[in-house]
């Protein structure tokens, strides 16, 4: 039987057992997200920001594009947990959530190990 994805390696494999459906149901929704590739470059110029965090005007201004089409992304982003925001004046800034990219890369690196160590299921 597949056991479901844990955070401790079972002992004696190389890998973490696969994820469970709502594990993957969880993580599609943040790469849907991501697999637009509008929101993959705003993820992209959010996270790559020395400051930490963008504010909405920023963001904007590396697209040809509306403002509401701008919003709408950076929505499907934060709905998706990738991003989070907060509201200061006038202006709204967004930040990376670390835990959840981290929580986005942890299975893509366990496949990988599988995949470079092939054992027997």
């Amino acid at each position: 039987m597949i056991e479901p994805l844990t955070t401790e390696t079972p002992s004696g494999t190389c890998c973490p057992a696969p994820m469970t459906p709502d594990q993957a149901e969880e993580l599609s929704v943040m790469f849907k997200a991501l697999a637009d590739p509008v929101r993959l470059r705003i993820a992209s110029i959010v996270a790559c920001c020395p400051a930490g965090e963008v504010c909405m005007g920023e963001i904007a201004a590396e697209f040809d594009l509306t403002g509401p089409t701008i919003s709408h992304h950076l929505r499907k982003l934060r709905e998706a947990g990738i991003l989070a925001s907060e509201r200061r004046a006038n202006e709204v800034y967004y930040f990376v959530r670390p835990d959840r990219i981290e929580h986005l890369i942890g299975p893509l690196a366990g496949m990988r190990s599988a995949a470079c160590a092939p054992s027997s299921c």
